[in-house]
C-alpha cells in the first residue's frame, strides 16, 4: 500500500463504487531523483522498482492485479482515447493520450510530470477515464475525445464529472510569444490564458484553466481543479521544467489513476 500523500477530488470522492487518487512522489521504492513513487516506465529508473510502485498503486485501488500494476498508454500528445474492457498485456500499450473503461477492477491512468491528468466518472452508467492533456493533446482535443469515448460505452455527456489533478501552473509556465501567437491565431479569446509578470517579460500560460475551459464547453458541469503546482513544489511532485532548469539527469512521472470497483 502507499504510505505517503494521496490526493482525491471531492466531486470523484463522493461517488459510490468508483475509486481515485491523484498520487504524488511520495510512498514508493525508487532511489534518487526518482524518489519515491515513480511510475514512469520511460524512465531510467529500476524498472522492477517502477513496476512495484504501480503495483502499490492498484493494491491502493483496490484493483486487479497485473504484470504493470495499472493501464497506462505510451502517451504521444495526441487527441486518442482508448476504451479498454481487459488489461494489457506487458509491454502491448497502444500509442494513445486516454484510457476509457466500464469494466470492475480495470484501473486506468494517466502519467505526467507537468502536463494535466485529468479523471473523469460517470456515476450512474459506471464509465470511467484517465487522460494526459499536455498543451498539444488538450489543443488537438483529447478531452474531447475522452468524452466521446465514454459515450460510446453508455456515458452520459451531462452526468460526467471531471477532476483536473496536479499540473504546472501559470506563474510558473514561461512560454514564447510565438507560442502565444499560434493560440491567439486559433481563437482570439485564447489570449485569456496568457499573462505577462511585467510589461516586458514573456507569457505565462494557464494550462489547467485552458483544460478547464475546453471541459466547460464540452458540456461538463462538474469540474474540480486540484490546484497543485507541479513545479512549486519539488517534495510532492515531479516535474520536467524543473528538472531542465536544474539540468539534472532524468526525472519521475507521477500516477492519476481511477477504478470501477
Amino acid at each position: 500500500m502507499i504510505d505517503g500523500t494521496v490526493l482525491t477530488a471531492p466531486a470523484l470522492q463522493d461517488i459510490s463504487g468508483i475509486r481515485h487518487g491523484f498520487f504524488t512522489r511520495e510512498g514508493g521504492v525508487s532511489k534518487g531523483v526518482y524518489g519515491s513513487l515513480n511510475c514512469g516506465l520511460g524512465s531510467d529508473d529500476d524498472r522492477n522498482a517502477v513496476l512495484e510502485n504501480r503495483r502499490r498503486i492498484a493494491a491502493h485501488l483496490g484493483a486487479d492485479a497485473v504484470e504493470d500494476g495499472v493501464n497506462t498508454v505510451y502517451q504521444v500528445h495526441s487527441a486518442e482515447a482508448i476504451v479498454i474492457d481487459a488489461p494489457f498485456a506487458p509491454g502491448t500499450a497502444p500509442k494513445a493520450d486516454a484510457l476509457v473503461t466500464r469494466t470492475p477492477g480495470i484501473a486506468v491512468g494517466a502519467l505526467a510530470a507537468d502536463c494535466t491528468p485529468v479523471l473523469f466518472a460517470d456515476p450512474a452508467a459506471k464509465v470511467v477515464a484517465a487522460a494526459h492533456a499536455g498543451w498539444r493533446g488538450a489543443v488537438a482535443g483529447i478531452l474531447e475525445a475522452t468524452i466521446t469515448a465514454m459515450e460510446t460505452i453508455g456515458a452520459e455527456r451531462a452526468n460526467i464529472r471531471a477532476a483536473i489533478g496536479p499540473t504546472i501552473h501559470q506563474p510558473n509556465y514561461e512560454v514564447g510569444p510565438e507560442f502565444e501567437a499560434q493560440f491567439i491565431a486559433r481563437d482570439p479569446d485564447n489570449q485569456r490564458f496568457f499573462t505577462r509578470p511585467s510589461p516586458d517579460a514573456r507569457p505565462h500560460f494557464n494550462l489547467p484553466g485552458f483544460c478547464s475551459a475546453a471541459l466547460d464547453r464540452s458540456g461538463i458541469s462538474i469540474i474540480e481543479e486540484l490546484g497543485r503546482c507541479t513545479y512549486a513544489n519539488d517534495s510532492l511532485f515531479f516535474s520536467f521544467r524543473r528538472k531542465t532548469h536544474r539540468a539534472e539527469a532524468d526525472y519521475g512521472r507521477q500516477i492519476s489513476a481511477i477504478v470501477v470497483a
